[in-house]
């Protein structure tokens, strides 16, 4: 018959040894618990970078991007690419016209608010081609300049937009690619 264990005597280090061990699983189990969010979190904007820079903005530039303007060739310098032609052959001179004092209220504003601006537009012959249709290029810049609100016109870079937006309108306007940049000269929002 086997004798009963005395309460006094120290107990056997046997059953202690798995106790001791559970914390040591109990740690593993954490670190497989939480492995998949930390990976989450430190991946995630990885992956956000990733894509955005190698595939969403390589679609959207290509998407938005005009042709190439090429730089005005020196006298004398045949160009990479070929220049507008007058009707006799030779190279449209690059030419400027100016805008001056364009008012217009700003949308959304009840014409409580107004834009007051001066720009230049530059590009091959557009001093000859703005002339001659200056009325229906005055109208373009107009709504363009009047559908702007006050909240498009105080974001970050709101001026390069609008550039951008005016020089598209007006290649558009005049069904091809003439104009080349805008530069503003004055520009007050009151």
């Amino acid at each position: 018959m086997a004798a009963k264990p005395d309460p006094k005597e120290p107990k056997e280090s046997a059953p202690a040894a798995p106790a001791e061990s559970a914390p040591a699983s109990a740690r593993g189990g954490i670190i497989r618990a939480w492995l998949p969010a930390v990976l989450a979190i430190v991946l995630a904007p990885v992956a956000t970078f990733a894509v955005a820079e190698f595939v969403l903005l390589p679609r959207l530039q290509e998407r938005l991007a005009l042709p190439a303007v090429a730089a005005p060739a020196a006298p004398g310098h045949a160009g990479g690419e070929s220049a507008e032609k007058d009707k006799d052959g030779k190279d449209l001179p690059v030419t400027t016209y100016e805008f001056s004092n364009v008012v217009v209220n700003l949308a959304g504003t009840m014409g409580t608010r107004y834009l007051k601006t001066s720009f230049i537009v530059t590009g091959k012959n557009v001093k000859a081609v703005i002339e001659a249709d200056k009325a229906r290029l005055t109208d373009v810049t107009l709504s363009v300049l009047s559908s702007l609100t006050l909240a498009d016109l105080e974001e970050p870079g709101a001026k390069n937009v609008l550039r951008e937006k005016l020089v598209g309108t007006y290649n558009q306007v005049l069904g091809k690619r003439l104009v080349d940049q805008v530069y503003f000269s004055d520009f007050v929002i009151q």
